[in-house]
């Protein structure tokens, strides 16, 4: 059990927790809540030893593992992709290396002697310790962890140091997964995913055998995961036994409650004062005057802090635009040999709002270049409708910023005659409060960058927006701001970006993009495509396996020798009775014959559905991290699902036999 004993954090004059206790228990998921600069990371910080509280302490048991995963800062290079998520295992590696030494110096001594028994008896244990990481199973794990973050088998072999700072992020977090540390500490775990890595990190994190205090913007995640919730606010944290849901509402009744024991207080004290002020003088009243004085004294008085303003923000007014916003026909997009995406035809009219969605390296970024003219397509053609202006976000705009203006001077220069006074405002909604809009660009971190650079893009006047993840360093606070604004913009939309809570209320289109494959539109939100695109994915697998039930071996047909085909009676011949009689006779050799490869055909079709079923679940199981860390279950589990594998594919191949079987047999019979 983790413990947090009265830390205190102060910076100067500002104090960000003081006193503050909780303790963790085994498979407990806290989220971290409060704006940003609140204390969150932190506090976090602090938990993995980073930084030193300037008062109080955290206390775990021996041999406890604490694993980190910081929001940013993290670089590998030298070292394959590989070899360095292979180096969360360095114990069991280190064991291994010295069994493989005890090996070669074995070969050395004499079977008879001492010392070779001595050596064979320490190979022994250390083979035991050994057992205990499972290695046969290291390998899996790993591959399982790495293509589920969205790495390529190609990219295995790679040198850490090609890979971006968000893919670097991926690396740390495959690291401290395969360590499996009994608490684990994610900052903003999913900022650099994309839908199927988040999917993936989603169901990895519930099932996870150990720990979990989290730090996320993802409402949708933190209300899936986390059943505890600290809350962090003007010096103060605050615990609530739920969400984050449950915390932004019973937040609220907390508040609403202190308001009417302030407001009951306030009468109270007014009510004593009075008293006091109207007998100070009487000197019969002068001992209950004192009492009730002294008793004002000691009353602790309640304080009701003052709410951060609300700020909502309102795009300027766009100029008009014709109906048609952009367009693709026959477009194709290549870069040498790599085919992003080819004959694509697409239009975005006027009004629209559309999320853009796919994993990392599926052409996104690419099809919004194009879309902003900034690149021409391979093939095919790119129209811009008439008098649209564009406004375009990406991360590399915070690059290209200024670093010798200040945050203000970045924003203003750019902002309309309208939005100008109201600048100051919107910086504060996007948490550049006070003194920190007269920082210099120079000075900020990325994320602080990518903010400014979003503030300067709303405050320009344009009736097409494109904006390429644009949450990534936003409170919830700024979140909302952002979404209520985009909600009522009258212009036309485009975003990139996998915030379900974020996106749901705004978008009604979706277009993902998948390597190899052409771009799939889908006419609804998130969680309609979320929904539709899984349903989609489980009907092409279903239909994969049927056609490859009926590439099974040619059927064996039944033998017809024995079965009385019976003609038509001759004209003259035999009355209704006789006809009546021939057909019953017909319909039980058909019967005879027909009827077991038809119960069997059902009763396989029944057994299918049931291993099917099965198999979902079993690989389901497979991936989840209780399973995943504990070498027995992970054994009997594969076991089992090999065994229902080969089971379901002589299934398969006994059913793609009884259809050709009754097909075959249904041709030679003389028809009723």
């Amino acid at each position: 059990m983790l413990s947090i004993q009265g830390l205190r954090v102060e910076y100067g004059a500002r104090v960000l927790f003081n006193d503050l206790f909780f303790t963790v228990q085994p498979r407990e998921r806290i989220a971290f809540a409060g704006h940003n600069g609140a204390g969150k990371s932190t506090l976090m910080k602090c938990v993995a030893g980073i930084i030193q509280p300037s008062a109080g302490k955290v206390t775990a048991p021996k041999g406890y593992r604490i694993g980190y995963l910081p929001q940013e800062g993290i670089h590998v290079k030298g070292i394959s992709l590989w070899d360095e998520t292979e180096s969360a295992f360095a114990e069991a590696m280190e064991i291994k290396k010295k069994i493989d030494e005890l090996g070669d110096l074995l070969e050395k001594l004499d079977p008879r002697s001492s010392p070779f028994s001595e050596c064979l008896e320490e190979i022994g244990n250390l083979e035991l310790q050994l057992e205990a990481f499972d290695p046969g199973r290291m390998k899996p794990r790993i591959q399982s962890v790495l293509l589920g973050l969205g790495f390529s088998e190609a990219d295995f072999e790679r040198d850490c140091g090609h890979f971006s700072g968000g893919w670097q992020m991926r690396i740390a977090m495959a690291k401290l997964f395969l360590q499996a540390p009994e608490v684990l500490l994610l900052d903003e775990p999913t900022n650099h995913l994309d839908i199927d890595s988040q999917a993936w990190v989603e169901n990895y994190l519930i099932n996870y055998p150990g720990a979990i205090l989290l730090i996320s913007h993802d409402r949708a995640l933190l209300d899936t995961l986390c059943t505890r919730t600290i809350a962090f606010h003007k010096g103060r944290a605050e615990e609530y036994a739920g969400n984050y849901s449950y915390y932004e509402k019973e937040s609220v009744l907390r508040k609403e409650n202190l308001l009417r024991q302030y407001e009951a207080q306030r009468k109270e004290i007014a009510k004593t004062q009075e008293f006091i002020d109207r007998f100070r003088a009487s000197a019969n009243k002068a001992t209950l005057v004192q009492s009730r004085i002294k008793q004002l004294a000691k009353v602790e008085r309640i304080v009701i802090e003052a709410e951060d303003p609300v700020v909502n923000f309102r795009f300027p007014k766009p100029p008009p635009s014709g109906h048609s916003v952009a367009m693709l026909e026959k477009s194709s997009k290549r870069y040498g040999k790599h085919t992003v995406f080819d004959n694509f035809d697409f239009e975005i009219t006027k009004g629209e709002k559309f999320a853009i969605v796919g994993p990392n390296g599926a052409g996104k970024s690419t099809f919004c270049r194009l879309i902003t003219g900034q690149e021409e397509p391979t093939d095919g053609t790119y129209t811009l409708g008439m008098r649209v202006s564009i406004s375009y976000f990406s991360q590399n705009h915070a690059d290209e910023l200024d670093p010798h203006k200040t945050v203000l001077e970045t924003v203003e220069e750019t902002a309309t005659r309208d939005a100008a006074p109201h600048c100051r405002n919107l910086l504060g909604c996007f948490l550049f409060r006070g003194d920190d809009v007269f920082k210099k660009i120079g000075v900020l971190s990325g994320g602080e960058r990518s903010r400014v650079a979003l503030v300067r893009m709303l405050v320009q006047p344009a009736n097409f927006l494109i904006l390429d993840e644009p949450t990534n360093h936003l409170d919830m606070q700024s979140q909302d701001v952002l979404q209520r604004a985009l909600v009522d913009y009258p212009g036309t939309v485009l975003i990139v970006s996998h915030n379900r809570t974020f996106l749901d209320p705004l978008v009604h289109k979706t277009l993902e993009f998948r390597p190899g494959a052409k771009p799939t539109l889908y006419p609804g939100n998130i969680s309609y495509y979320l929904e539709k695109s899984a349903a989609d994915r489980l009907l092409e697998e279903k239909n994969k396996a049927q056609v490859k039930a009926h590439k099974a071996p040619a059927p064996i047909v039944p033998t017809l020798s024995k079965l009385a085909v019976v003609t038509e009676p001759t004209a003259g011949g035999g009355n209704r009775k006789d006809q009546r009689k021939i057909e019953a006779d017909l319909r039980n050799q058909r019967n005879k014959l027909l009827k077991p490869l038809q119960d069997e055909l059902e009763s396989v079709e029944e057994k299918i559905a049931e291993m099917e079923k099965a198999q979902v679940t079993l690989t389901e199981h497979l991936s989840t991290g209780e399973v995943a860390g504990d070498a027995q279950k992970f054994r009997e589990t594969t076991h089992a699902l090999e065994k229902i594998t080969k089971s379901l594919e002589l299934a398969f191949s006994r059913w793609g036999e009884l259809t050709a079987q009754i097909e075959t047999a249904e041709a030679k019979l003389p028809p009723l």
